[in-house]
């Protein structure tokens, strides 16, 4: 009974490649047709179909090889999950270059501290771009959108609505904007406090 490795690759979004991790498979020997791949899944996202695919794929006695442990899973619970199920069905699971055998206590230990440093390193980047993004909505480079309107037209646009002769579809129409601006802007408008001229 030949025993066949299988080859799996994610990237989180649609604008990372695979082709890096699909070469760094094939040179671990797997074959390109028995590739499985995700692309545009988070793995903090457990409903990904490349990796069912693959783990469908798998026999006893076959082994599941990724790139890097942070590819299969992002959290220790996933990984675990993942690790001790293929245990159970008799699959050995390849990261990088090294097999992880989950029979072996200093191999289960390895592979705790692997998907710790994996889980932990996902944190960090969560964590720097939460304060990146906070960074930049401080120095005013991250806004929300900017009004279609100035400050003046929709001062003007709420005075001509107050007057009682204009429809919201006249307003739009006026303006050159759609329904739903004008109303934004009312509500604006209608929140902002009343200047009184001196």
């Amino acid at each position: 009974m030949t025993h066949v490795l299988i080859g799996y690759a994610r990237c989180s979004t649609d604008k990372q490649d695979l082709a890096a991790q699909r070469h760094a498979l094939f040179q671990l020997g797997v074959a390109t047709d028995r590739i499985y791949t995700d692309k545009g899944f988070t793995g903090t996202n457990r409903a990904r179909p490349g990796l069912d695919q693959a783990l469908a794929a798998v026999r006893s006695g076959d082994t599941l090889v990724v790139p890097k442990l942070d590819r299969l899973a992002r959290s220790v619970p996933d990984a675990r999950a993942i690790g001790d199920a293929l245990a159970e069905r008799g699959v050995r699971l390849q990261l990088g270059a090294s097999v992880h055998d989950p029979s072996d206590p200093m191999g289960k230990l390895f592979f705790n501290i692997l998907a710790t440093f994996a889980e932990f390193e996902a944190d960090l980047i969560r964590l720097r771009t939460r304060e990146g993004m906070a960074m930049a909505r401080a120095k005013g480079k991250l806004r929300g959108k900017k009004p279609k309107l100035s400050d003046r037209q929709q001062k003007e646009l709420r005075r001509m609505y107050d007057t009682g002769d204009y429809a919201i579809s006249d307003l739009a129409e006026l303006f050159s904007v759609s329904r739903p601006t004008v109303y934004r802007t009312l509500e604006r408008q209608s929140t902002m406090p009343a200047v009184v001229a001196t």
